[in-house]
């Protein structure tokens, strides 16, 4: 019975009748019947036997097969000499090589940073050329010149990422020039912290985002614009903190502004509910969006210098219509801003020689309201903002009085529409979808008239300042423009010399 082990590799040896006689042969079972039927019960036994051995072998025949196929597959191809243990811990040491080259140029030739960081900034090349001559100081007769509109440098990035809900706290810091916020020369534009309270990974929920430091107010459309978004090279007259003039005469005036485009310093919540949503366009458009906050008021850089905070609150309705609507992007929105100023109280302190003194008392108004209207649906585009400010200064001194008798209130008022038009191609989510290997974006000519309306006190006549200012945008790529703006003056005062201007810039971004 253990013949057939001998040589497992013989195939279909049970399949052979010569194999069964010789089994009943061994068996000692004779062609007498009768004997047979006596051991019937052996046979029975002998033929279950006889089928476990035909599975056994079976199962070695299987192994035998799955290893001659793995032999094969392992044999060394014809002309393909296998790798040594030498061959392959060269490799290994190639791969610590590279490791190694790699480290040390990204330490070299990488700007690293503690926490994840974006790099950007913005450059603003300019010409221009003045209807007046300007002198004084060492400049004499000069109408046009040369200039760097804006320069700056930026830092962004996440001190905190919440994969889950993108509850992120995130940072801001900016420096350089930025003359129409009233940064002349490098120094510190931005310098925040902001945490999202609410989740911001779906689209459709409410959002709100509380900031901590130095930054833009959100008053209107034209102050919260950030320097590479000013639709055109010179800002709303209102928004400055003064408007420089030139008397007919020779004589430099200053006419005061609100000062709203000046970056403060504080605590600002920025939020909005009812989010509309449309995915395929990456479109979302809140109905309410709100903003509320406290400054100091007293500028860039630098500590309040009363103890009176200023509040601010901003409200914006967006029409609730689906993307392809043409109502789509109209907004309505309105924004108040209260604050104190020190006020300057001047007094003779010898009336009969009339030696005055000044001192500043923390008594004064400084307040702002204004209503905006946003229209933008390519290729039409409208924009209207009302603002009305309250000063409160003092007039001058009288020569009968020893004190002022009263603070005199200054109401300003502004108004500022700009109607655009664009033609050819726009940044829109299906362009920035596809790819791109260099800098090249659909080409876009905008082009737009703006009516700019300021009289820094109602209460004097002729005092009006108005411009009327044609221009196009010519966007070459996503962060690249060129702007041409023709500036024409209209002022009510026969004593005030008119000034036009052409301003011709380009920017650029990274």
């Amino acid at each position: 019975m253990t013949q057939p082990f001998a040589n497992p590799g013989r195939r279909g040896l049970f399949q052979q009748p010569a194999f069964y006689a010789g089994v009943v042969l061994a068996a000692g079972l004779g062609p007498d019947v009768g004997v047979a039927a006596a051991k019937g019960s052996e046979v029975a036994e002998l033929k279950k036997q006889i089928e476990q051995l035909q599975k056994t072998v079976a199962e070695l025949q299987n192994r035998v097969t799955q290893a001659e196929s793995a032999a094969a597959a392992a044999a060394p191809t014809e002309g393909v000499v296998p790798a040594t243990q030498e061959d392959i811990q060269g490799l290994t040491t190639d791969l610590e090589n590279f490791k190694w080259q790699w480290q040390r140029e990204r330490e070299t030739h990488t700007a690293l940073s503690t926490r994840a960081l974006t790099i950007g900034g913005t450059v603003q090349a300019r010409y221009g050329w003045n209807e007046a001559k300007f002198s004084g100081g060492d400049v004499v007769r000069r109408d046009n010149s040369f200039d760097i509109g804006t320069a700056l440098i930026s830092f962004t990035g996440n001190l905190y990422r919440d994969y889950e809900e993108g509850r992120n706290l995130l940072y801001r810091l900016s420096f350089g020039a930025s003359p129409q916020t009233g940064v002349a020369s490098a120094n510190l534009l931005d310098a925040q912290v902001s945490y999202d309270v609410f989740p911001t990974i779906n689209l459709e929920e409410s959002r709100l985002r509380l900031t901590l430091g130095q930054q833009l107010l959100p008053f209107g459309l034209e102050v919260t614009a950030t320097e590479d978004l000013k639709p055109l090279i010179q800002n709303a007259l209102f928004t400055g903190a003064s408007i420089p003039l030139t008397t007919k005469d020779g004589r430099s005036l200053s006419v005061p502004a609100t000062n709203l485009a000046a970056r403060q310093i504080g605590f600002i919540a920025r939020g909005d509910f009812f989010p509309q949503v449309d995915w395929g366009a990456n479109y979302r458009a809140p109905i309410v969006e709100y903003a509320l906050g406290v400054v100091n008021g007293n500028g860039a850089n630098r500590s309040d210098d009363n103890s009176e905070k200023d509040f601010l609150g901003r409200l914006v309705f967006t029409a609730p219509v689906d993307y392809n609507s043409w109502l789509r992007e109209i907004k309505l929105g309105g924004t108040f801003y209260f604050g104190t100023q020190n006020v300057p109280e001047i007094y003779y302190t010898n009336p009969g020689q009339k030696t005055t003194a000044t001192i500043f008392l923390d008594e004064g108004e400084k307040n702002r309201v204004g209503l905006d209207f946003y229209y933008n649906h390519n290729p039409v585009g409208l924009t209207f903002e009302w603002v009305r400010s309250w000063d409160e200064t003092y007039p001058g001194i009288s020569p009968f009085k020893t004190k002022s008798p009263h603070h005199y209130i200054r109401k300003g008022e502004a108004f500022t529409a700009t109607l655009f038009y664009n033609l050819g191609a726009q940044f829109v989510q299906s362009y920035r979808s596809q790819g791109r290997y260099d800098d090249w974006w659909p080409k876009t000519y905008q082009l737009f008239f703006r009516w700019d309306s300021w009289d820094p006190d109602v209460g004097k006549p002729n005092d009006r300042i108005q411009y009327l200012t044609p221009g196009i945008n010519v966007f070459f790529a996503e962060t690249t423009k060129l702007q041409l703006n023709y500036y024409h003056q209209i002022l009510e005062s026969s004593s005030i010399q008119r000034n036009d201007q052409f301003l011709a810039q380009i920017q650029f971004g990274f």
